[in-house]
C-alpha cells in the first residue's frame, strides 16, 4: 500500500484539541466554571430554554451525568430550573442573565487565548479554517 497523503483526521485534531482544553482550563478557573458548566452555558445559548433531556442530548452529555452540573449552576443563580406547566415531570432550564454575563465574559476569554493561537497564520488561512470548522462542526451534530 502507498503511504498515506496526509495524517489522519484525528491525528490532526486531537492534539490541537488538547492544546485547546489546556488553554481553556485556566481561563474556566478564573471564572469559577467546570468545562461541563461552561458547555451548558453555551448550550443554553442556542435554545433559550430547554428541558434538561433536550439539553443533555443538545450538548451530547449524558442527563444525568449533568445533574450535579445544573444543581450547582442553579444554586449560584446563572440558571433557573422550574417544572415545565404542561408537563410537572419535566424541568425546563433557562440561563439568567448573570449566568448570560458570565458566559459571555468566558467565551471572550477563551476566544482572546484562540487569537494569540491563531496570530502566526495568514488572515486568509485563518478566516478559511475558522469556516471550514464551523461547517465542519454543524455537520457533525
Amino acid at each position: 500500500m502507498p503511504k498515506a497523503p496526509r495524517p489522519d483526521l484525528a491525528a490532526m485534531l486531537l492534539p490541537l484539541g488538547r492544546t485547546l482544553v489546556d488553554l481553556e482550563r485556566p481561563v474556566l478557573d478564573r471564572h469559577g466554571l467546570s468545562m461541563w458548566a461552561y458547555v451548558v452555558l453555551l448550550g443554553l445559548d442556542v435554545e433559550p430554554v430547554y428541558t434538561q433531556a433536550a439539553l443533555a442530548k443538545a450538548i451530547r452529555a449524558d442527563k444525568t451525568r449533568i445533574i450535579p452540573v445544573l444543581d450547582d449552576l442553579q444554586r449560584r443563580e446563572l440558571i433557573r430550573r422550574e417544572p415545565d406547566p404542561a408537563d410537572r415531570r419535566v424541568n425546563l432550564v433557562w440561563l439568567t442573565p448573570a449566568g448570560a454575563r458570565l458566559r459571555e465574559a468566558t467565551q471572550h476569554d477563551i476566544q482572546e487565548q484562540e487569537a494569540r493561537l491563531l496570530a502566526d497564520l495568514p488572515a486568509t488561512d485563518r478566516d478559511t479554517f475558522l469556516r471550514v470548522l464551523r461547517q465542519l462542526s454543524e455537520r457533525a451534530r
